[in-house]
Parts: C-alpha cells; sequence; structure tokens
C-alpha cells in the first residue's frame, strides 16, 4: 500500500506518492489527478521492472512475487 499525497495548486491538484520519488502528476480535477497517479506507478513499475531485466541479462538470479504488508 501506498500514500498518495495531493496538493491544490492554481489549475488544479498536484500528486505524487510519497514513499516512491519520481511518481508525480497533476490533474484538473482530485478524480483526475488520481487516474493520473495510477498510470504514473504504473509507468514507473513497469519501467524499472524492464531496467532490472536488461541489467541482469545472461545473469542467473531468480525473480518471484514479493507481498509487503505493514
Amino acid at each position: 500500500m501506498y500514500t498518495a499525497v495531493y496538493k491544490k495548486v492554481r489549475g488544479g491538484y498536484a500528486a505524487w506518492i510519497e514513499e516512491i520519488s519520481g511518481v508525480n502528476t497533476q490533474g484538473k480535477t482530485k478524480q483526475e489527478a488520481r487516474e493520473n497517479l495510477q498510470d504514473a506507478l504504473k509507468m514507473m513499475l513497469a519501467a524499472q521492472r524492464e531496467l532490472s531485466r536488461k541489467e541482469s541479462r545472461g545473469d542467473k538470479v531468480e525473480r518471484e512475487r514479493f507481498v509487503f504488508a505493514e
């Protein structure tokens, strides 16, 4: 679970994920900012996953699903 932060700014809302640097966006409404934030998080995770796969190409590694519960 992550924490979404919304800040009212001129023209709408700025939004970011508190725990993950670089996942931020904006929207004219809070709902639009929320939807954009979901997209931003999905894109960041996909990009990190791809980068990790490229960096470990040729290495013997194991991958598994990891579920984090506080």
